[in-house]
């Protein structure tokens, strides 16, 4: 990654590390937006995610100091905020499929396929809003938000493999719902 892409917004970033508001107040206005949609994309509720993102923002503030600049503000605020959804939706037990069912083996690879012709973007939307939770959140972390298998894993507190495994079932559950639909 280049240098001056992990120093985005550098100025505002140490800024808030002193303690001033304005800049603390301008990354908020920054990444908020962002924020917002990748936490609702888990949490599916206008109330919680207000709420964990406010937590997130907080604590982020909070522990500015321990931000070194390996990754990109935005990314170091990403994983903060798929965290604290995360710890959301498994104190309200909303985790119906236990990520560790597939533990000990990878699941077959689902058959690539480019049968499917054009897809509706809404076609896919809707088909992510109606996989079982487990598998939501894996596929919303990998396609949507660009993670791969190892920080899916350190997000969720899962093996690698069972991410992979994961992703696969849910990508051939993915497939099977939206030619349904």
């Amino acid at each position: 990654m280049e240098a001056n892409i992990l120093y985005t917004h550098k100025e505002f970033v140490e800024k808030s590390k002193l303690g001033d508001k304005n800049s603390q107040f301008r990354l908020y206005e920054l990444y908020v937006d962002a924020m917002y949609n990748t936490c609702y994309r888990l949490v599916k509720t206008k109330e919680d995610t207000e709420d964990i993102i406010q937590d997130s923002f907080v604590d982020a503030f909070k522990n500015l100091q321990s931000f070194r600049y390996e990754s990109t503000f935005g990314s170091w605020l990403k994983k903060i905020v798929i965290n604290k959804s995360i710890n959301h939706l498994k104190q309200k037990r909303i985790l119906s499929l236990p990520l560790n069912e597939y533990e000990y083996g990878i699941a077959e690879e689902a058959p690539e396929t480019n049968d499917m012709g054009e897809i509706n973007i809404q076609k896919i939307k809707k088909g992510i809003s109606m996989l079982p939770v487990g598998y939501n959140e894996i596929i919303t972390l990998y396609l949507v938000e660009g993670f791969d298998h190892i920080e899916i894993s350190e997000v969720l507190g899962i093996s690698v493999s069972t991410s992979k495994s994961q992703y696969h079932r849910a990508k051939k559950k993915l497939i099977e719902i939206i030619s349904k639909l």
